[in-house]
């Protein structure tokens, strides 16, 4: 099966929202955690020494294309615009799901969006980090 152009945009995005994670000192712990009823791009545990506790973040990761050397990444819409209430809602129920397959009922957890904006003449990126958002 050929992997489509929107696959492999978001592939990418995963890729550097993990290595940027990585380089901020979290733990990937597991990435595209499926269920039939949703998937959970990224899960990561908190860098190292930030806090006392272990603090898991379950993170959705939206990429778009953009003309970055114009140094603009605002168009008609945002890829967190891709967050619909049906997306939120299938995402709480994996987590949920997860949090308890994992027994991490008494753990400390967050929901985070990483936007990675691909430039499409190079191979620039911008990231950031919308951090414990509501579901």
């Amino acid at each position: 099966m050929a992997i489509t152009e929107k696959r492999s945009t978001g592939d990418k995005g995963e890729e550097i929202a993990c290595t940027f994670l990585v380089k901020q000192g979290f733990k990937i712990i597991e990435r595209n955690h499926w269920r039939k009823w949703g998937e959970i791009d990224i899960v990561a545990s908190s860098p190292v020494g930030k806090l006392k506790d272990i603090v898991y973040h379950f993170i959705e990761v939206k990429t778009a294309i953009r003309d970055l050397s114009r140094g603009e990444i605002d168009e008609d819409y945002s890829p967190a615009d891709n967050m619909t209430k049906e997306k939120r809602a299938r995402l709480s129920r994996v987590i949920q799901t997860y949090i308890v397959e994992n027994r991490l009922g008494e753990s400390d957890w967050q929901v985070d969006v990483a936007l990675v904006y691909l430039d499409k003449y190079s191979d620039k990126f911008k990231i950031e980090v919308l951090e414990d958002i509501d579901l």
